[in-house]
């Protein structure tokens, strides 16, 4: 390994899964710092909607990414890669591993894969698509590059416009580059992995995915929520809608939008239990397919071991 090559540890999993809980453990086992890679955890007040780690969780373990922005800013991918990237390096300086952790996909790939260069902003498609629904913007996503909507937050409007903004230049959004991995690779849903980038040559890569099976995840979801909205979800949604408005608010994820109909008189309360319950089990299904995705591009990718017999 040379001097520029950083060895990693990243953990996914769908929402609820308990990677979170894991990478703790990794990192007291193991004698790492934990990077949070999670779009909606870097925002100060985002605390029960985001499921966010507490400081009695953390054990004493340090962390990287949470509270680092208010709620009315932007954060970007691009922003989370150059942040991650000084970090896995102060990090690895330190003589510690970095943990990356979180289900940001989207996050993962422009860390690993980079991002899509080359189309400029045009602010004249951002003006006109910016009167179309959230919902609206994921359908034409989905019409128009059915593999890159399935990559996507649905909710995520940024995102979304970024990629009918791609569209419109090049008809769909490029591919990342596929991954390569090295002699020894293996990869399960209980043992972690080996992965080599092979366009950065600046990582390897050790994955574990963190998948529960079907029936438990959905106990897990709703137990979640269940807490989520016992511990104060509403009043922190309400406090966030008055901080930064609707428009924002319904930026952030799914608890906050749909608890934002609710203080909009829009639903009622009894419909946010089984509301929330549905849609982040929706989430959850699209994030493990992307993790079945990641699962065998490396299986793909590893080289094939001699017979023994």
């Amino acid at each position: 390994m040379t001097a520029q090559t950083r060895r990693i540890l990243c953990i996914v999993g769908p929402t609820a899964s308990g990677k979170s809980a894991r990478a703790v453990a990794e990192a007291l086992t193991r004698g790492g710092e934990i990077i949070s890679v999670d779009s909606r955890q870097v925002y100060r007040g985002l605390d029960i909607g985001t499921e966010k780690i507490t400081s009695e969780e953390m054990r004493g373990v340090p962390h990287h990414l949470l509270d680092i922005r208010d709620a009315r800013e932007n954060y970007s991918a691009g922003d989370f890669v150059t942040d991650a990237t000084r970090l896995i390096g102060e990090i690895s300086g330190r003589g510690k591993l970095p943990i990356l952790v979180g289900g940001t996909h989207f996050y993962f790939d422009a860390l690993l894969r980079g991002l899509p260069s080359g189309i400029d902003e045009n602010p004249e498609l951002r003006d006109a698509l910016e009167a179309h629904s959230t919902e609206e913007l994921f359908t034409r996503v989905s019409f128009a590059d059915a593999r890159r909507a399935a990559e996507l937050d649905p909710k995520n409007r940024r995102r979304l416009i970024r990629a009918l903004e791609i569209i419109d230049s090049l008809g769909r959004v490029p591919s990342r580059p596929e991954y390569t991995a090295p002699s020894g690779t293996r990869l399960n849903l209980v043992e972690p992995g080996v992965l080599n980038v092979k366009h950065l040559k600046r990582y390897v890569v050790e994955w574990i995915i963190v998948d529960p099976v079907r029936e438990e995840l959905r106990a897990k979801i709703d137990a979640r929520l269940a807490s989520a909205l016992a511990r104060g979800l509403i009043k922190e949604v309400r406090r966030v809608r008055g901080e930064i408005g609707d428009v924002r608010l319904n930026e952030l994820g799914l608890e906050y939008k749909i608890v934002g109909e609710f203080l909009r008189n829009e639903r009622t309360e009894a419909s946010l239990m089984p509301t929330l319950s549905a849609k982040l089990w929706q989430y959850a299904r699209r994030q493990r397919a992307w993790l079945r995705k990641l699962h065998d591009e490396i299986i793909s990718a590893a080289p094939s071991r001699p017979d023994k017999n």
